[in-house]
């Protein structure tokens, strides 16, 4: 059974009765410095790469609605819509590049402070920046599958093959969207031709993404469990954690009497499981976090 997509989140009693977050990373280097963390990063560690996120104060959410699974798979139409915004999308977020908090995160895994990187992003830039084994938890925007023949190919080659179908669509990608589209007039989606599997001929291809709406594999989840099994605390970078295929390994984490670090700019749902809270932009902070260990 897929879940309901969680789309927003507000703060209730248990998370505006606590104090207000630190600046100061002083703490965060602390349990750092000793080692076995697990990072668990969302969109706002991308925001600096020219990615907004969903909630912050500029989040998409405020303007856009993500596209849902069931909208994907039960029409043409939410197909033709995904695909032509997409298409456009995925170029900006092909060009972009890791900024400091993604290297600082490498950075503190080749030294042995981090053993493991989960992303709720699908945007590659931890991967970019030199992290090493990476889950990406709701995939990756550079792959593709065929919900049929679940045959996986590369982003690269759709966009071949929807450039020769569409020789002449035009469109400006006036907004990037996390989730990898853009905003485009409906009559500019119309122009839009889709194409089909290459292997079986289905219609249903679709980035190799998690939706809203659609569970993240199993096997995905166990292996996130299994590295916060083994490791000493949990540090959380950029994530307001309204979904709960994060926000889950926060609660495991905190009731495994794990501590729970988190930066991020703004409350988050997590923020009750907490040891430390501290309310900086990623880049400045997890800069300091660097030099004070790197």
């Amino acid at each position: 059974m897929r879940s309901r997509p969680t789309l927003s989140w507000s703060p209730g009693p248990d998370v505006l009765s606590l104090a207000p977050g630190t600046t100061d990373v002083a703490p965060v280097v602390d349990v750092v410095r000793d080692g076995g963390v697990v990072v668990l990063s969302g969109a706002g560690i991308s925001t600096e790469s020219g990615i907004p996120d969903y909630r912050g104060e500029t989040g998409s959410l405020r303007t856009h609605t993500p596209m849902t699974y069931g909208d994907f798979v039960g029409s043409e139409a939410g197909r033709q819509r995904y695909w032509a915004r997409s298409h456009l999308g995925w170029r900006t977020i092909a060009r972009a590049d890791p900024n400091a908090g993604h290297r600082a995160v490498a950075a503190l895994q080749a030294r042995g402070y981090v053993d493991g990187v989960i992303t709720q992003n699908v945007d590659g830039l931890h991967g970019a920046a030199g992290a090493r084994d990476v889950i990406e938890l709701h995939g990756n925007l550079d792959r593709v599958i065929c919900l049929d023949c679940r045959q996986t190919t590369p982003r690269e080659e759709l966009d071949r093959r929807f450039r020769e179908a569409n020789p002449a669509f035009e469109g400006e990608a006036t907004r990037i969207n996390p989730d990898g589209d853009v905003e485009l007039p409906e009559e500019v989606v119309k122009e839009f031709h889709l194409v089909a599997c290459a292997n079986c001929g289905s219609p249903l291809l679709k980035p190799d993404v998690v939706f809203f709406g659609e569970n993240v594999p199993k096997p995905r989840v166990e292996r996130c469990y299994r590295l916060i099994d083994d490791a000493r605390a949990v540090l959380v970078l950029g994530s307001s954690l309204t979904v709960m295929s994060g926000f889950r390994f926060v609660r495991y984490a905190a009731k495994a009497g794990k501590p729970v670090l988190i930066i991020n700019q703004g409350l988050t749902r997590g923020d009750p499981y907490a040891a430390v809270r501290v309310n900086l932009p990623l880049g400045q902070a997890l800069t300091s976090l660097t030099t004070a260990l790197v």
